[in-house]
Parts: C-alpha cells; sequence; structure tokens
C-alpha cells in the first residue's frame, strides 16, 4: 500500500491521505476546491469544481493513473442546485472514462465548501 499526500495541514490533523494505492487501485479522498498554492477557496462552485478535479488529477499522476481510468466518482453538493453548473466541467474531466457516477446532496466540513469530488481509479495495465 502507498499513501500518497498534498502535504496539506488537513491530512494530518484529521488523519487521512489524500490518495491510497492498493492492489492495483487508486482511491482518492474526498477533496474540495481549496486552491493548495495559495490555500484559498475559490467563490463560486465551477472554481470549486476546477480546483477539485485538478487536485484529485494530480493524485492520480502520482499514484500512475489518471482521469481516463477512473472507474467511480462521487459528487457531494450542500446545494443541488449548484449541481448543473458543474456539469461541463465534469463531463470534459471524465469524457473518455465515463465512469459510474454518484451526486450527494449533504453539508460539507465548512460552510464556503461547495462541492467535495471523491474518485476511484485503476491503474494502467502495464
Amino acid at each position: 500500500m502507498r499513501h500518497i499526500s498534498t502535504g496539506t495541514r488537513f491530512e494530518e490533523q484529521i488523519g487521512y491521505s489524500r490518495a491510497v494505492v492498493a492492489d492495483g487501485w487508486v482511491f482518492v479522498a474526498g477533496t474540495t476546491g481549496y486552491d493548495y498554492d495559495t490555500m484559498t477557496m475559490p467563490e463560486t462552485v465551477e472554481d470549486q469544481c476546477r480546483n477539485a478535479l485538478q487536485t484529485i488529477e494530480r493524485a492520480l499522476a502520482e499514484a500512475g493513473s489518471a482521469f481516463d481510468h477512473v472507474v467511480r466518482v462521487t459528487y457531494i453538493l450542500p446545494d443541488r442546485d449548484d449541481w448543473p453548473a458543474c456539469w461541463p466541467i465534469t463531463s470534459a474531466a471524465f469524457a473518455t472514462a465515463r465512469p459510474a457516477a454518484t451526486m450527494l446532496v449533504a453539508a460539507l466540513q465548512n460552510p464556503e465548501m461547495k462541492i467535495e469530488i471523491e474518485v476511484t481509479a485503476r491503474l494502467p495495465a502495464t
């Protein structure tokens, strides 16, 4: 098993890894829209969605995988009305993989968070 970290304080404080690679699978933790370069949270759901996907993409790359190998994605939003604004962004990211997907409505850890995304991917065959 291999653990992947973004190096943020959240992972240490809460006790999790951004991703875990095990037995040919990559499990990426629920990822919110923080801009980890500036440690700021954008205001719009679209920008948060883009940031979350960028963080996920980096974790997948470090694991040796990519969006094209994602088999499952879960989207969590506190406001269901924000979800359609994310469709163009998520459909572009997963255009090739077309993973099984679920969208849930639930409160997130902090009120400024508008979306959280979790994925499971395969490592490509060698």
